[in-house]
């Protein structure tokens, strides 16, 4: 944008201001980055219409923009970002990515503002450069590389930033200032931790060894805001970086032994623990309780939850206490005592060899009941909305079911059917989702359940009859709306409205005009969803047209033959010669046997049609 065009705009909107610097930099040419619509190229602006026309990689080439509208969306990218650099200079960003990666980071640091950023703000740009999945396998390896960078600063805490240094300082000195300088215990065994790993050769610190030793027993000892986890952790930190000074560390006090031995619940210690000494946790509870920690194993898994749970496993295992822990699966299993997040591990691992002997004599209806029980039971006892890890893992995963319900009898499977619409820890288009799997395999369901059944659309004319596909495909556009579309749309129309009078304001208009359309969609999908029906056509028969029939129709007026198969209210494809059972044509023909004849009226055209077979769609499509 020229001068003129920027002082024209300021003009009209003074609060446009602070922006004057970015409109400068608006020119072709140009790269850009849009908080909606990624990464761009500005190609040009054209002034009679105040539009900038950018051309954006994902798709909207051409767009054209007002830089009013825009300014506080998009970021114009210098020359020398990695963005900019990964198009005009490839080969240099994969070396950086391949070879150096220090490098990279340093670059992206050196155009940040104060040559500093946060993990997420780093993320974000890796993200866009190495691709949303790769770049995380990246970033972890990277990390460690840059905790021994002199050139960063690396950060404490999440909520901490990266920093480009004015000038390399040995890591080992930073974090030893640090570690003086904290009045906070748990933040000072931290550091003293970072310390250790950092010093791969000991000697560089040794000298320092004493001091560092004797504050990190005082923070141990002496602070009443430590968990026993958090002074188990110290201790262990402690330990570690005095193996170089004393012969046999557990002489010092407090040691690793004092400390579980004034514990009271031990599966409450673990949780509060850092995954890398859940083995150490363990190893030491059999040294400490050798005459009952096989007991305290039982106990600890029980109560365990995430990689906690496999270190549990296979600690027993090691102990050889395989027939020990199936024992106790399979008795918690029927009683019904068994938690969520066991659960959960055992559903997870259950393609596992390692594990096959545990887990392969559980997949059971039995198992099915476990997780319908503990699901209802978190939902009851949790008021908020949070997610359950393991209803999520039951609707997300598509062969579980089958899998649990393998064997059983249409008793079984009803029971459970029904334990499932009556569950406190499902939504119910959860419900009618996880029901369809249960009616594939066990059809009779559909009409026991006579809340759920459906058989034609004219003895329920207040359900839709749907294909898991098409609801599946509903689901998910609802879902998007919701937590994508609507908010961003909420967004683009505060936005605009901070632009000046409203009459005049065309991106303002354009917001409403699409928050209208969002929500009549919205309202719309949640109706359908709400009283969908999802079936897998099974029950088709091939006595009578029904839903899920394929039919040969002979035209009236041309004697030639078509064959349509009559699907579920949102599957219509007529270029595949597919009907919804809700069009003119496939209501005439609902019902209706071979040889019958019908006519119909479609937009003032009259035919008549026979039906000269009738058959599965399942059958044909199998």
């Amino acid at each position: 944008m020229n001068k003129s065009a920027i002082d024209s705009l300021i003009e009209k909107n003074p609060k446009l201001e602070s922006f004057r610097s970015k409109f400068e930099v608006m020119i072709p040419g140009n790269y850009c980055l849009h908080r909606s619509w990624g990464f761009g190229k500005i190609v040009d602006y054209i002034e009679s219409d105040d539009r900038l026309i950018i051309d954006f990689e994902e798709g909207k080439t051409g767009h054209a923009m007002a830089p009013a509208f825009c300014a506080d969306k998009l970021d114009v990218l210098s020359e020398n970002d990695v963005l900019v650099l990964s198009r005009t200079n490839p080969e240099r960003i994969e070396e950086l990515i391949k070879k150096k990666p220090c490098d990279l980071i340093v670059l992206i640091l050196e155009n940040a503002d104060s040559q500093s950023m946060m993990a997420s703000e780093i993320e974000r740009v890796l993200a866009r450069l190495i691709g949303v999945i790769k770049y995380k396998k990246w970033w972890t390896a990277t990390k460690k590389l840059l905790a021994k960078d002199p050139r960063i600063g690396v950060p404490l805490k999440k909520t901490d930033y990266y920093i480009l240094r004015d000038e390399p300082i040995n890591p080992e000195e930073e974090v030893l200032e640090q570690f003086h300088a904290t009045k906070n215990s748990k933040e000072k065994i931290n550091l003293a931790e970072k310390l250790y790993k950092l010093s791969e050769n000991i000697s560089v610190i040794k000298e320092e060894l004493p001091d560092i030793l004797n504050a990190l027993t005082d923070a141990i000892k002496n602070t009443k805001t430590l968990s026993q986890a958090d002074r188990l952790h110290g201790v262990w930190v402690r330990n570690n970086l005095a193996r170089d000074l004393h012969e046999d560390v557990e002489i010092l006090e407090p040691s690793s032994k004092s400390i579980l031995e004034a514990t009271v619940d031990f599966s409450e210690l673990a949780s509060d623990l850092p995954v890398v000494y859940y083995a150490r946790y363990l190893d030491l509870i059999k040294r400490v309780f050798p005459d009952r920690y096989s007991s305290m194993s039982e106990d600890l898994l029980k109560n365990s939850s995430g990689k906690f749970t496999t270190e549990c496993i296979n600690f027993m295992l090691e102990e050889e206490m395989g027939e020990r822990v199936n024992y106790c699966l399979d008795r918690w299993l029927s009683d019904q005592t068994i938690k969520g997040p066991l659960l959960f591990w055992i559903v997870k691992n259950r393609a596992s060899k390692k594990y096959e002997s545990l887990i392969a004599p559980l997949i059971s209806t039995k198992l099915l009941s476990a997780m319908f029980y503990a699901i209802d039971n978190e939902a009851l006892q949790n008021a908020s909305a949070r997610r359950i890890p393991l209803a999520d893992l039951l609707s997300d995963d598509r062969d579980l079911i089958p899998d649990l319900l393998n064997g059983s009898n249409v008793e079984i499977a009803t029971d459970l059917a029904q334990t499932l619409l009556l569950n406190q820890g499902f939504e119910d288009l959860t419900k009618k989702s996880l029901l369809a799997r249960f009616i594939k395999l066990y059809p009779s369901i559909q009409s026991l359940l006579s809340a759920e059944a459906t058989v034609t659309a004219e003895e329920h004319s207040d359900v839709l009859v749907v294909s898991q596909k098409s609801f599946d495909l509903a689901k998910s556009e609802y879902e998007e709306l919701i937590n994508v579309k609507i908010p961003e749309n909420k967004e683009a129309i505060a936005t605009a409205r901070e632009h000046g009078d409203l009459k005049e304001n065309s991106e303002y208009k354009m917001a409403r005009q699409d928050q209208d359309l969002l929500l009549a969609r919205k309202n719309e999908l949640e109706v359908n969803l709400s009283i969908a029906n999802v079936t897998d056509f099974t029950d088709a028969n091939k006595e009578t047209v029904g839903i899920g029939n394929v039919v040969t129709l002979k035209e009236g007026s041309t004697n030639q033959t078509r064959k349509y198969s009559i699907l579920g209210a949102w599957d219509s494809d007529p270029d595949n010669d597919i009907l919804s059972y809700k069009t003119p044509l496939a209501q005439s023909i609902i019902g209706k046997k071979v040889n019958d004849t019908v006519s119909t009226n479609i937009d003032g055209n009259e035919e008549q049609w026979t039906i000269l077979t009738i058959e599965r769609w399942v059958d044909l499509n199998s």
